[in-house]
């Protein structure tokens, strides 16, 4: 179990107006509880852990799957009798103020991982349930500074990839190259490089790049045509570290159109917007809500005419899951107004997609440290890629 720094933890709980924060998991449901714990086990029956400042830990937990809680610095109350379990949390939660992982009318999806029945359960029992958001933002979503340090790593790598990817992409139109065989050709670079890929790399031609988490399938996929844009997305870590995730973009000819270099350069200011938004706060010693980075970005592309072609939020929060549990960059699927504290990373990755024709996405990730943000990659794509 990850060790809390009492103070902060103290600061956290008072911003949530809460006396505890009460995991809940089941089944592995609750990345964050499961993540936070690390107990593994089966987690095939409901367990509890109320955590408070200057008290030991409180496990409820089955009789059958005590063993993962063998080193747990705390009390443990075991059940077995639904009576036994109801009797045990109410132990320890009647009268209290407790933080769980929830989200008024799902605002935030990645932060409501508790079932309404769950805090049904708690609050008949006499406990009161508060969102445990800065407590997850604070603890749950921030890198170490290996963890950092090994993403910064893969990012550069993954860059790398991206480009020669793309540069041999873009001299193939009319060949057959396909979707597929452009989509293997990264996942063995990112293997030899020893990068784990979360999924396979996004890889879409033409009308397919307009569809914003295209998965290219054998034998339906397409062949690059001359004069087609070209879409990579590409992701992965080395082995326990955060993710990197990035877009780039290429086009299977000389000259691109006016229209397709009026969107891609539409895109990459909305995405420079986003990233000068985050830069100018670190600067300044400010902090920032996750939905302002979003504006920031969307702003551009609504000037320019495209806003309903932007269809999905700027970035995502990035921690040990590739789309986590911390703040996002998002003012437009939900308002995320929770903010984004040194040691979080996030996704900046605006997109335009013109169904049927093509679409554009440009992304790169931003890590908050101690000192100030960090985009990676360091040199983040400045024009489309296209045949030398």
């Amino acid at each position: 179990m990850k060790a809390l720094d009492p103070h902060a933890f103290g600061l956290a709980l008072e911003e949530c107006g809460a006396d505890g924060w009460l995991l809940f998991d089941f089944q592995g449901h609750n990345p964050i509880a499961n993540r936070f714990l690390a107990l593994g086990g089966l987690g095939s029956r409901r367990l509890f852990v109320l955590l408070r400042p200057n008290s030991e830990p409180v496990a409820v937990a089955h009789k059958i799957e005590l063993q993962p809680l063998a080193e747990f610095p705390g009390r443990i109350l075991p059940y077995a009798r639904r009576e036994e379990l109801r009797a045990a949390l109410q132990g320890i939660v009647a009268g209290k103020t407790l933080a769980m992982e929830i989200s008024p009318q799902d605002g935030v999806p990645y932060l409501d991982r508790v079932p309404h029945g769950v805090v049904e359960l708690i609050e008949s029992l006499g406990g009161k349930v508060v969102s445990s958001a800065p407590l997850v933002t604070r603890f749950a979503a921030l890198w170490s500074p290996d963890e950092a340090k090994q993403h910064v790593k893969a990012a550069e790598v993954l860059a790398g990839i991206a480009r020669e990817a793309l540069g041999f992409a873009v001299s193939q139109g009319g060949s057959g190259l396909t979707e597929c065989a452009l989509q293997q050709r990264v996942v063995d670079a990112m293997q030899e490089a020893g990068i784990v890929p979360d999924h396979p790399p996004i890889v879409g031609f033409g009308p397919n790049a307009a569809d914003g988490h295209y998965e290219p399938k054998p034998g339906k996929d397409l062949a690059l045509a001359r004069d087609q844009v070209v879409l990579v997305d590409l992701f992965g870590r080395y082995p326990g570290a955060i993710s990197a995730d990035q877009t780039w973009m290429g086009y299977s000819g000389r000259n691109p159109s006016e229209k397709i270099r009026t969107v891609w350069e539409t895109v990459r200011d909305a995405r420079d917007a986003a990233l000068d938004l985050v830069r100018q706060a670190g600067a300044a010693g400010s902090l920032l809500q996750g939905y302002q980075v979003d504006r920031a970005a969307r702003d551009v592309i609504e000037r320019a005419g495209f806003g309903e072609y932007f269809v999905h939020r700027t970035g995502h929060s990035i921690d040990q899951d590739l789309h986590g549990s911390g703040p996002h960059m998002d003012d437009y699927e939900t308002r995320d107004d929770r903010t984004i504290l040194p040691g979080c990373g996030f996704s900046v990755e605006p997109g335009i997609y013109l169904p049927g024709k093509f679409g554009v996405r440009s992304e790169v990730n931003v890590y908050w440290s101690p000192t100030g943000p960090i985009v990676t990659p360091s040199a983040p794509q400045s024009d489309l890629i296209v045949p030398g």
